[in-house]
């Protein structure tokens, strides 16, 4: 029989091991949790692969769709060698406000799970600004914004926000005033830091040609998408993606209450969204007659983003006015980049930019201790309502001296980057090239290549020279050439109508007739035509 001794270390030690067992327990399923919302954020960038790919047209379809992949892979390379040790590495002091600056290729540490749950912060970060320089951009100076941005732009603004040493997130604490950066799910690190490059990088670019004429008179041109489609099944892949970005940034579900704040930062996300997307949908009809999909999906994806900020603590019914909010000033954006002759062709400004200034200004208006609550309780005289009224406002305050913040930093450490790019002719392609399309040009890769018709299909080729009156004449440089045959079941006035190109049919000898899908190509052609007939 076991002494009362023995019988007490035996109680100790399988209290121990049980103790062990429930800490690996709890610690598997958080890095569970975590890594099922980080596999969900990063299937976002799926979502935003169609978006854009519906939004411009196919002949630059194979040119968004490679950005979005090497976003992923581009931001993944940055985050692991410098962006994670900028964002959370520690000091041996503990102070530093600014920037963190140790476990550099995370050298020390092992905390994976939580590790790659930023990663696709980032990346999600870094692919907003591709939408806004879409159909004009050189592939260096994507790369190189896409490397920036992860690597030192998003790191340094969490580390201000989200570490617990950021001079943000330590705010003011004086007397009655405690203020803290309040910005759950990334309003403004994440969405108002991209929206503010996509500004500010759109500008640097220019507008696509034919957007905006230089006659003020004359109305711009709408430049359409090539798939409605793809664009709204980008849209609900990005709406899936935004209730684990969201929900996922609780990064734990193992503490009691987790799975409540889980699925009220879910419940909360799709309110916001739909309130946005059916504010900005009766505005719009109320304005043109139409019920718009496409930008309706914006006004939603907006409402998303206004939702981060304080998705985990505000009631649902508070949610109609962040929703609201965001589709208004989602609208209101648009308009402006309009206005200002700034062509986004997502919107990405309006969107994020938008959405995410609103966010975090109504995380401190209408969640719990917000402004509205104290402006509520200082009519109705509860008490110490003065003192709530004055964090209020100085909460308020200190959101906006964050936003402001995040912008200057974001524009400020880009805009000397854009600008070397333009100066030395890397930021824009040529008028040549953007005209044609970047897909053969830049990447050799038609997204809808005629001979994957078959049947006779391959007949409509790129050639790099064309023969003309018994003589070979290269036009343009390279490979930016080319005739197109006709298929026998075509007519050469239906291939013009669809390239648009009816006033470059001319005879040709042999040929019987051509259409060059090239203007200058054609005025060569038909000047030695004429000069062979005379």
């Amino acid at each position: 029989m076991s002494s009362p001794v023995n019988l007490t270390a035996e109680i100790d030690k399988l209290h121990a091991e049980i103790t062990r067992l429930e800490t690996g327990f709890y610690e598997n399923v958080n890095s569970f949790f975590l890594c099922s919302m980080a596999l969900i954020i990063f299937f976002m960038q799926c979502g935003f692969a169609y978006l854009e790919a519906g939004a411009v047209r196919s002949k630059n379809t194979t040119n968004i769709l490679i950005k979005n992949l090497l976003d992923s892979c581009i931001c993944i390379i940055g985050y692991w060698a410098i962006g994670w040790a900028l964002a959370y590495g520690e000091s041996g002091d503990g102070v530093n406000l600014f920037v963190g600056h140790s476990q550099f290729f995370l050298t020390g540490f092992s905390d994976y799970p939580r590790f790659f749950f930023q990663y696709v912060f980032s990346a999600t970060a870094a692919t907003i600004v591709s939408g806004a320089v879409a159909e004009r951009c050189e592939f260096v100076t994507y790369v190189t914004y896409c490397t920036v941005i992860s690597t030192f732009v998003y790191p340094v603004l969490t580390h201000w926000g989200w570490s617990e040493n950021g001079w943000m997130a330590k705010g003011i604490t004086s007397g009655i005033i405690d203020t803290k950066y309040d910005d759950f799910a990334g309003s403004g690190v994440v969405h108002l830091c991209g929206g503010s490059i996509s500004f500010l990088a759109a500008w640097f670019m220019g507008p696509r040609i034919g957007k905006f004429p230089e006659d003020e008179d004359d109305e711009s041109d709408e430049i359409l998408g090539h798939s409605v489609p793809f664009t709204a099944l980008g849209g609900f892949i990005l709406m899936f993606g935004f209730l684990a970005f969201n929900g996922g940034s609780v990064a734990s579900i193992s503490h009691a209450g987790d799975g409540h704040t889980v699925a009220l930062a879910m419940v909360n996300t799709i309110l916001s969204g739909s309130f946005a997307a059916l504010t900005y949908l009766g505005v719009h009809y109320y304005q043109h007659g139409k019920w718009t999909l496409l930008l309706t999906i914006n006004a939603c994806l907006s409402g998303m983003v206004a939702a981060c900020a304080g998705c985990n603590k505000m009631e649902p019914w508070a949610c109609i006015w962040v929703g609201c909010g965001a589709g208004l000033i989602y609208l209101a954006f648009s308009k402006l980049m309009f206005r200002l002759k700034i062509d986004d062709p997502l919107d990405a400004f309006a969107v994020h930019a938008g959405g995410g200034f609103w966010g975090l200004m109504s995380s401190s208006i209408i969640s719990h201790g917000g402004l509205a609550y104290a402006l509520v309780g200082s009519i109705s005289g509860a008490e110490n309502s003065g003192d709530h009224l004055t964090q209020a406002f100085a909460q308020l305050g200190w959101q906006m001296i964050c936003a402001l913040a995040i912008v200057v930093w974001s524009i400020s450490f880009m805009y000397p980057i854009f600008w070397v790019l333009k100066k030395t002719g890397k930021l824009r392609v040529s008028e040549e090239i953007e005209i044609n399309g970047l897909d053969v040009f830049k990447h050799g890769e038609m997204a809808y290549p005629l001979r994957a018709y078959g049947h006779g299909w391959h007949d409509f080729e790129r050639a790099n020279k064309i023969q003309a009156f018994s003589a070979k004449i290269t036009v343009g440089e390279g490979k930016n050439t080319r005739i197109m045959k006709i298929h026998p079941e075509m007519s050469i006035e239906q291939l013009a109508s669809v390239y648009d190109r009816s006033g470059n049919i001319i005879p040709m000898p042999k040929k019987s007739r051509t259409l060059f899908t090239n203007p200058a190509e054609r005025k060569l052609s038909q000047m030695m035509y004429d000069e062979n007939k005379m």
